[in-house]
């Protein structure tokens, strides 16, 4: 069975994470100081045209609260040890 991939604009992107495409831009711009390496680097789809693999950004939507949660998870695996 085929994995089907989805690729979404900026604007999906945008919509999905509930930020502007503008935040987009810095987090994708080594030279900006808002600049997220962690975050899915865009494939170009031909032209000036690029695109986000959506599982891509859903990994990184998970990894990113699990960053911000994995205090809280150790906290109920030593409890429930």
């Amino acid at each position: 069975m085929a994995i089907e991939l989805r690729i979404l604009r900026i604007k999906e992107v945008a919509t999905k994470l509930a930020i502007g495409k503008s935040t987009i831009y810095d987090w994708i711009n080594p030279k900006s100081p808002r600049y997220d390496p962690s975050f899915p680097k865009p494939i170009k789809l031909g032209g000036n045209s690029i695109g986000w693999v959506s599982t891509m950004i859903d990994e990184w939507v998970t990894n990113k609260y699990l960053e911000q949660h994995a205090e809280s998870l150790d906290d109920v695996l030593q409890q429930s040890a």
